[in-house]
C-alpha cells in the first residue's frame, strides 16, 4: 500500500455540515435519480428515550463497561433498579461500570429509567453473567475507510469525543475502533513508524502516533465506550506493519494490559505461513483463529473477537466455535466494484445467504457502513470525498445490515458528519432492528433481478420486513402475509416513523429506484402491543 501524503495527517476540524450540506447532497443525488427523499426520520424527542440493546453478556469477574444509549433533552437523570453488587452507576452520565460480584453465571433483570425535566422513560435490561459476549451485533466506528495508515491517539481521541456529541452513542454506538497501522512499519522512512518492534519482554510497541495506548484507552472508557484494536496472525499486517505471528500470547498480553475491548484479526500475510496446500484447508484457515481465540478467552477483561479473512472456508460454519464473535463473509466492501447496482449490494446479497449461522455472540459480518465522507481503497492516497451513493441507496445500506443483524460500525469520516448522514445511521427504530435481542438474521423471502424481500424475526413477536426496488424505475412491491408465513398485521414505517394501518392479506408499498420501504409487522389482527423503546 502507499503511504498517505504527510498533508493529510492534519485533522480537520469537527464539521457538523449544515442543511446547505444536505441540500447540496439531495441536489447531486436528484440529477442521478429524477429526485429523491432527504432526510426522512423525524429528529428525537425531548421526552428520553432508552435506546440500543435490552441484553448484554459478560464473563464472571471481567470489568463491565456500559453507557446507557439514550436520546432527550440533557441534563438528563438515569437511574437503575435491579444492579447486581459490585456494579455502580453513574446518575448523570448512564455509565455503569465495575466488576459483578457474583462469579455465578446466571441472569440479572434490570430496569433502567432516564427522567429529564419533559418526562421519564423505563426499559428492561438482562445482564447475563456466563461465556458469552457480544449478545447482539457490535456497534462503533473504525477508522480505515477515512484515515487508512494514517491513525493516531489524537484521532481516536477525537472520534470518542464525537461519538457522544454526535448523539452516535445515544443510539448505541461504542466502539472505537483502530485499524491497521498502528504499530511499526520495517523498513519505513517515516521516523514515526521506526523504531524498536517490541520491548525487551517481547511486548509489541505502538509507533510514535501512539505514544500513550493505556492513556488513550482510558479515556475512551472515561466516556463509557469501548477500544478496539487490529493485527494479523501473520509477520506483517495488510499494509505491512509488524503483526503477531510467533508472538501471539504476547501480544494479547499487551492488548490487555492497554485495556482494549475489540480485536480484529485479519489474515493478510498469514498466506505465507501458511500457504495453500500446505494442510488440509479446514486445519489451515482456523488454525490461527482458534489460537487467539483460546488466548482471548483466558484473559482477565472480555475482548470481543472480530475474524477478518474474508469468508474462507465458509467461515460461517466454523467462526463460532474457534471463538469467534463475528467474521467477514466476503472482501472488502470498499474495493467492491459496482456493475448495475453499487458494491454493498453484491455483498449484502452474498452475506444474506448464511442466515442459518448467525445468532447471539456469533454474527456474519458484510464490512463496514460507508457514507458521508469516505476514502478510496482503491487509491489511500485521495482525500476523503462524499459518497457516490444516492440518498435511496443510503437508506437501503443501512436497511439490509439492520436486517441481516450485521455489526453496524461507521467507517466514513467521523469528523465531517453531516445531518443526512446521522439520520441514516442514528434512527433508534431502525437499529432496534438490527440489536433485537432474538438475534435472527433476516431470511431472503423473495430475490430477483429487479425485487429483494428480507424479514426479520423479532423478540416481540413482531416482524421486520425490507422491500428492496433493485431496479431503475419506482416501481410498486407487494409481499403477502402467506409469504411471511403471518396472519393480519399493523404495519409501521420505521424511516418514517410513522404507522401505516393494518393489512389482512398483503402489504405493498411504492419505493423509488434502489430504494427501500422498511416496516415492522406488530404481532396480532390488531397489531399487538406498540413497540417501545
Amino acid at each position: 500500500m502507499a503511504t498517505r501524503p504527510r498533508s493529510l495527517l492534519l485533522l480537520p476540524a469537527v464539521v457538523f455540515l449544515g442543511l446547505a450540506g444536505v441540500a447540496a447532497q439531495a441536489t447531486r443525488s436528484e440529477g442521478q435519480a429524477g429526485g429523491e427523499p432527504g432526510i426522512l426520520t423525524p429528529p428525537p424527542p425531548p421526552t428520553p428515550r432508552i435506546n440500543g440493546p435490552s441484553v448484554y453478556g459478560v464473563r464472571p469477574g471481567r470489568p463491565f463497561l456500559y453507557r446507557i444509549p439514550a436520546t432527550g433533552d440533557r441534563p438528563m437523570r438515569f437511574r437503575a433498579e435491579g444492579l447486581p453488587a459490585g456494579l455502580a452507576l453513574d446518575e448523570a452520565t448512564g455509565i455503569v461500570r465495575g466488576t459483578i460480584t457474583d462469579l455465578t453465571p446466571r441472569s440479572h433483570e434490570l430496569t433502567l429509567i432516564a427522567s429529564n425535566a419533559r418526562g421519564r422513560a423505563s426499559r428492561p435490561f438482562r445482564i447475563v453473567v456466563g461465556d458469552a459476549l457480544a449478545l447482539t451485533p457490535p456497534m462503533g466506528w473504525n477508522d480505515w475507510y477515512t484515515f487508512y495508515e494514517q491513525p493516531s491517539d489524537e484521532l481516536m481521541r477525537k472520534a470518542a469525543d464525537i461519538m457522544i456529541s454526535s448523539g452516535m452513542a445515544d443510539h448505541g454506538y461504542q466502539y472505537v475502533n483502530i485499524d491497521d497501522a498502528w504499530m511499526g512499519k520495517p523498513g519505513s522512512n517515516d521516523p514515526a513508524l521506526t523504531g524498536p518492534a517490541r520491548d525487551e519482554r517481547g511486548m509489541i510497541n505502538a509507533n510514535r502516533r501512539f505514544p500513550d495506548m493505556k492513556g488513550m484507552t482510558d479515556y475512551i472508557h472515561s466516556l463509557g465506550l469501548k477500544a478496539g484494536l487490529y493485527t494479523s496472525p501473520g509477520p506483517l499486517t495488510c499494509a505491512d506493519f509488524h503483526a503477531s505471528h510467533e508472538h501471539e500470547a504476547q501480544d494479547v498480553a499487551r492488548f490487555v494490559e492497554w485495556g482494549f475491548d475489540f480485536l480484529k484479526y485479519d489474515w493478510c500475510s498469514y498466506e505465507k505461513v501458511a500457504p495453500k496446500g500446505s494442510a488440509p484447508d479446514p486445519e489451515r484457515l482456523q488454525k490461527p483463529y482458534r489460537l487467539m481465540g483460546a488466548l482471548l478467552k483466558e484473559q482477565p477483561r472480555d475482548i470481543v473477537f472480530n475474524l477478518c479473512q474474508y469468508g474462507m472456508g465458509d467461515v460461517w460454519t466454523w467462526g463460532a466455535s474457534v471463538g469467534g464473535h463475528s467474521w467477514r463473509t466476503t472482501g472488502d466492501l470498499g474495493l467492491e466494484k459496482g456493475q448495475r447496482l453499487p458494491g454493498f449490494y453484491s455483498i449484502g446479497f452474498r452475506n444474506a445467504e448464511h442466515s442459518a449461522f448467525a445468532g447471539p455472540g456469533h454474527w456474519n459480518d458484510p464490512d463496514y457502513i460507508l457514507i458521508g465522507y469516505v476514502g478510496n481503497a482503491h487509491d489511500i492516497n485521495e482525500a476523503p470525498k462524499p459518497t457516490t451513493l444516492t440518498p435511496n441507496e443510503q437508506y437501503s445500506y443501512m436497511s439490509m445490515w439492520a436486517l441481516m443483524a450485521a455489526p453496524l460500525f461507521y467507517s466514513g469520516d467521523i469528523t465531517r458528519l453531516d445531518p443526512f448522514t446521522l439520520n441514516v445511521l442514528n434512527n433508534a427504530e431502525v437499529i432496534a432492528v438490527d440489536q433485537d435481542s432474538l438475534g435472527i438474521q433476516a431470511r431472503i423471502v423473495r430475490k430477483t433481478d429487479d425485487e429483494f424481500v428480507l424479514a426479520k424475526p423479532l423478540e416481540d413477536g413482531s416482524l421486520a420486513v425490507g422491500l428492496f426496488n433493485l431496479s431503475e424505475e419506482t416501481r410498486t412491491i407487494a409481499v403477502r402475509m402467506a409469504e411471511l408465513g403471518v396472519g393480519p398485521r399493523r404495519v409501521r414505517d420505521l424511516w418514517r416513523w410513522k404507522d401505516v394501518g393494518v393489512f389482512a392479506d398483503e402489504y405493498s408499498a411504492s419505493v423509488g429506484r434502489h430504494g427501500v420501504m422498511l416496516v415492522r409487522m406488530e404481532a396480532g389482527p390488531r397489531g399487538g402491543q406498540r413497540f417501545r423503546m
